[in-house]
């Protein structure tokens, strides 16, 4: 009795004891797991930022479309240097526009197929600023599935170890397992404290890109309906 009560005095079962005195697997994923949990939270604060941003920009962008300035002088405050997606998206528009007019008569200019031109080529550029928003948007996802299963590996992991310490000590006594199974819950719990943020977050960050993809789908239509009807009024 006073050989066990020697034994477990000596051990530290506060959360950075129990970190410390783990195995090495278990440390190891531990450790994976804070790393993923950071990794995470950057990803989470650039994405809301961003699309706190971005809303602001839209916002502004689509107040300043749509008071009646006219759409040579909304192109001359871009210059060659867009800003937002937005000013990507119109900027492609007008090029294409001007293109498609600079050595044709307004009267052989099919309409039709100028629209599909506008469509495909603001489409492709709406593609390209939503990648470039939505990059590392993934990983949320990934950490929030694979997270918990990394986590149980290192509890499995720990348990395993409790089990031996029992055949090892030949004693059943609480005591003895009690340091190694604390040890694996805590990697169980740094996986779902990975996991949960990841999820929801990804969840959230996802739904406010498709509406902001979304919006700029609008604005494309609507956009290219004015361009069409400039050559409509010629």
């Amino acid at each position: 009795m006073n050989e066990t009560i020697s034994v477990t005095d000596n051990i530290d079962i506060s959360i950075w004891g129990l970190i410390l005195q783990a195995d090495l697997v278990v440390r190891i994923v531990m450790l994976l797991l804070l790393m993923l949990s950071i990794f995470c939270w950057a990803i989470i604060f650039e994405k809301l930022t961003k699309i706190k941003s971005l809303k602001k920009e839209a916002l502004n962008f689509e107040n300043n479309f749509w008071s009646g300035i006219k759409i040579d002088q909304i192109k001359d405050a871009i210059g060659n240097s867009p800003s937002h997606p937005y000013e990507a998206v119109f900027f492609a528009g007008i090029k294409e526009w001007e293109l498609a007019t600079k050595n044709k008569s307004i009267n052989n200019i099919d309409v039709q197929t100028l629209e599909r031109r506008l469509e495909r080529t603001m489409g492709s550029t709406l593609n390209k600023e939503m990648e470039a928003i939505e990059k590392n948007t993934n990983f949320l996802a990934t950490t929030g599935s694979s997270a918990p299963f990394i986590g149980l590996f290192g509890t499995v992991w720990g348990i395993m170890n409790s089990f031996q310490s029992i055949a090892t000590a030949k004693n059943t006594s609480l005591a003895i397992v009690a340091p190694g199974i604390a040890e694996a819950l805590l990697a169980t719990a740094l996986g779902l404290l990975a996991a949960i943020p990841a999820v929801i977050f990804y969840n959230k960050i996802s739904g406010d890109t498709n509406n902001y993809s979304s919006k700029l789908e609008i604005f494309i239509n609507d956009f290219t309906t004015i361009l069409a009807r400039q050559i409509a009024k010629k």
